[in-house]
């Protein structure tokens, strides 16, 4: 287990995973996605962990997808937007590695303080509970930002709602830890300096419960979605999403930021603000 953006530790039954990417306020990269997949599968195969915490290390859960992969000579600029290869790419790394957090047969727990942006939202909303810091603050403003239908998957409506949802897609507002709570999205909200506290001893409670049966309830507890949507509305809004990425609006606005060097997600906003206050 040699990870570099991924820390892995077992207390007892419980395996805690931690995004370590602290200086990028843990921005996922691909190499954090493909060893967040193996630490994952590790734990899954590991019979004596019954329950998996995913936290992030420094003053961030995670600020979303690692806005560096669209320089040219790498990552996002790699292949045409919305091409076949990109798609690919996107439903393998993003998307597949995202649901199967989802639905593993053990249970997690995300750990969530600071921001939890974009494909942040999308990483914690795939484990069953979340426990957040009363100084989390949420947030997906990727079609503000990219011209780009959301992130891969559209977990909000999901979450909160689809009024609510919509609110916060259309404009890429923050709401935090409190509010979040209110509709539904995170299971408890606690003081900052308790979260770890807080997020172990449910964890351990969790713990303590038969795992074939707590694993035959979560299963019967995803289906239950599933029969209600859930993985066809993820399905369909992924194509949307490619879509958005090889439309013309989409393609002007990366290649501008591109070659005026645009990097880093506030930089995109403005830059993205900018173009249309001029409209």
């Amino acid at each position: 287990m040699n990870w570099q953006t991924v820390l892995y530790e077992k207390v007892d039954n419980i395996a805690k995973i931690t995004l370590n990417r602290p200086d990028k306020r843990n921005a996922q990269n691909h190499q954090l996605i493909v060893e967040l997949d193996e630490a994952m599968k590790e734990a899954e195969r590991d019979e004596e962990v019954r329950v998996i915490v995913l936290a992030g290390a420094g003053p961030s859960f995670s600020s979303g997808h690692d806005m560096s992969g669209m320089a040219p000579e790498g990552g996002m600029a790699a292949w045409r937007m919305g091409s076949e290869s990109h798609r690919k790419f996107e439903q393998e790394v993003f998307v597949d590695k995202c649901l199967y957090i989802r639905n593993l047969p053990k249970p997690t727990i995300a750990q969530v303080h600071g921001y939890c942006i974009a494909a942040g939202v999308m990483l914690a909303c795939m484990c069953d509970l979340i426990v957040a810091a009363d100084d989390a603050q949420f947030s997906n403003p990727v079609s503000r930002l990219f011209a780009a239908s959301g992130v891969e998957l559209i977990i909000e409506p999901w979450e909160m709602g689809v009024r609510k949802a919509k609110e916060l897609l259309f404009t890429g507002d923050f709401i935090d830890a409190r509010e979040a709570h209110r509709l539904g999205m995170v299971n408890r909200v606690v003081p900052k300096d308790k979260l770890e506290e807080e997020v172990m001893e449910l964890a351990k409670k969790i713990a303590l419960m038969p795992p074939l049966a707590l694993s035959l309830t979560k299963m019967s507890l995803n289906r239950t979605q599933d029969i209600q949507g859930y993985s066809q509305s993820m399905s369909c809004h992924f194509d949307v999403h490619m879509l958005a990425h090889g439309s013309d609006e989409a393609r002007s606005l990366m290649e501008a930021a591109i070659n005026r060097g645009v990097t880093g997600a506030k930089a995109f906003s403005e830059f993205r603000d900018e173009k249309f206050k001029e409209s």
